[in-house]
């Protein structure tokens, strides 16, 4: 299995977070005193950056338009929101109690804080980039599950009702988006803009199994019943997952097949709303333990394999 974890993302030509391939509009934070049913349940998302072991020249972590008040947000009216961007290494970055909980209950993230930015309605950062770095490799927290090291970036609205749309770049150049060979960007809970639609689009969500899964339970809030869900991989061949309505949670469980271990699902969602949706999703295995969803799929795209059976005529 740990072989399938890092082979695939050293090919990879593009660290953005979304990724391209997920065909995700951009990340999104509501500020603290916003409603819940525009689609952010808890106004924080957490993001992890895996750094292969051979790395040890510094990489950067690069925020497109982290002020909240341009033309990429959602303003509720006149911009009044403020947004931290929060980066932690070291130990207890992801090994630390609620590191992955997808819904925690400690407002206090795991591992040591290296730096923290505020930013409110600043032109100097709408739809322009905020870098963070140079960091250097072994400060990350060692994940010998990934083979490599992991740092920790916490985005969290502070105050107002405005969303922040935002976007991730995993880089080795503090002024250019270049990859960061083998390293990928992970998350547990994923809050999200689906895009607008004048017919169907499909955004691609990668949940990766281990080989202790026997089951999943996907659970997705406020999608306003503008969206389907088809679960595809080497043994689904587009298996239904329930879909929530406006400010409500929902979920569904499949079963997970021997052959499924070891590789990312594909959860496609295809919205018919001719309107920008944000919602929040995330997955837990059968001890409601969290799957990380990976930017770039671990074993590569997720295909379905079909069983052909050929019957002999004598």
């Amino acid at each position: 299995m740990v072989a399938l974890l890092v082979a695939p993302v050293a090919g990879a030509q593009a660290q953005a977070v979304p990724n391209p391939g997920e065909r995700v509009e951009s990340l999104v934070t509501f500020g603290a005193q916003s409603d819940k049913m525009w689609g952010d349940d808890d106004f924080s998302q957490t993001f992890f950056f895996l750094i292969p072991d051979n790395q040890r020249t510094p990489v950067y972590i690069r925020v497109w338009d982290p002020d909240c008040g341009g033309k990429n947000d959602d303003l509720k009216g006149a911009a009044n929101t403020t947004t931290s961007f929060s980066l932690y290494g070291g130990p207890g970055t992801f090994s630390g109690p609620q590191a992955r909980d997808p819904r925690p209950t400690n407002p206090n993230p795991t591992g040591r804080l290296l730096k923290s930015q505020t930013f409110g309605n600043d032109a100097k950062y709408d739809g322009k980039w905020y870098t963070f770095g140079p960091l250097n490799p072994l400060e990350g927290e060692q994940v010998d599950e990934f083979k490599g090291r992991v740092f920790k970036l916490v985005a969290r609205g502070l105050t107002g009702n405005d969303g922040n749309l935002y976007r991730y770049f995993f880089s080795t150049s503090p002024t250019a988006n270049v990859s960061v060979e083998g390293g990928n960007a992970f998350t547990y809970e994923y809050c999200f803009r689906l895009p607008a639609t004048a017919s169907k689009t499909t955004v691609h969500l990668y949940p990766f199994v281990n080989d202790k899964v026997v089951s999943i339970k996907q659970s997705n809030f406020d999608v306003d019943n503008a969206a389907t869900l088809n679960v595809f991989s080497i043994a689904k061949n587009g298996q239904p997952g329930a879909m929530s309505g406006d400010g409500e949670w929902t979920s569904s469980t499949l079963p997970i097949a021997d052959k499924e271990h070891g590789l990312s699902l594909d959860f496609r969602l295809t919205s018919t709303k001719p309107a920008p949706n944000d919602m929040v999703m995330y997955v837990t295995d059968q001890y409601d333990t969290a799957l990380p969803f990976f930017a770039i799929p671990l074993g590569g795209q997720p295909r379905y394999q079909y069983d052909i059976k050929v019957k002999v005529h004598r």
